[in-house]
């Protein structure tokens, strides 16, 4: 399933919900769906942001990547 489509069927499943109760198993796709898309644009703000170099008061160039990228959340 592509991003296109989770996109899709979390906003289905939204607006089931708005409709009428979502079962069991509904609440759980739902649940399980919209973490994959957060994950999914965390990992794509962290790839910007450890591409980014930023040029010092000194001249020299620090990537932020090198400089922080192996940090955990």
């Amino acid at each position: 399933m592509d991003m296109k489509e989770r996109i899709a069927r979390i906003n289905e499943l939204y607006h089931l919900s708005q409709e009428r109760a979502l079962s069991p198993t509904e609440k759980l796709e739902q649940t399980i769906l919209r973490k994959e898309y957060i994950d999914a644009i965390r990992g794509s703000l962290r790839s910007q942001l450890n591409n980014i170099d930023i040029v010092e008061k000194d001249g020299s160039i620090t990537n932020l990547g090198e400089k922080y990228g192996n940090r955990d959340q």
